[in-house]
């Protein structure tokens, strides 16, 4: 193995660990907490958007003073900006489906891989479930699949 490699290795694996930390220390993972956040004309619990500004606060410095400058990651990967800015059918469609799952199950996918070291079926039936939206959200992209009021994949006119 090559010495860029096991860096790229260590880089990856340092980075997963805190973020995983970070979730399961912050309350990310709970998905009682998560819905307390998204429960803004109930019982809102703001304590989540902490965490998202401790983030940002972290990051922004971070990505101006490095990344920014850099025309690759740490682990070797290149940059690339999307230039796609188009806000159209699809990317409102997807964000409302989000939206739903986040809402009914409480997770978000980086938090429901976290929480894998809890053991809770619930989240491997989660996970598992993930994945299987995740294929056939591909096969409605590629034409392949029709869904439910939308039908096949066609472009929509940007908003």
């Amino acid at each position: 193995m090559t010495k860029s490699k096991i860096i790229r290795m260590a880089v990856s694996l340092l980075a997963g660990l805190l973020f995983g930390m970070g979730m399961i220390i912050s309350g990310m993972v709970n998905p009682a907490k998560v819905i307390g956040f998204l429960n803004i004309s109930g019982n809102w619990d703001p304590s989540l958007a902490f965490v998202m500004g401790g983030a940002l606060a972290v990051f922004t410095p971070i990505y101006h003073f490095v990344i920014k400058k850099r025309s690759a990651a740490i682990n070797g990967d290149k940059f690339s900006w999307t230039s796609n800015t188009k806000i159209d059918g699809s990317l409102i469609s997807g964000a409302l489906i989000f939206g739903a799952g986040w809402g009914l199950a409480g997770f978000c996918p980086g938090p429901a891989i976290t929480s894998i070291a809890s053991g809770s079926n619930i989240v491997l039936a989660f996970i598992l479930s993930m994945i299987v939206g995740m294929v056939l959200a591909k096969q409605y992209q590629q034409g392949r699949l029709p869904l439910p009021f939308f039908g096949y994949r066609k472009n929509i006119c940007a908003i």
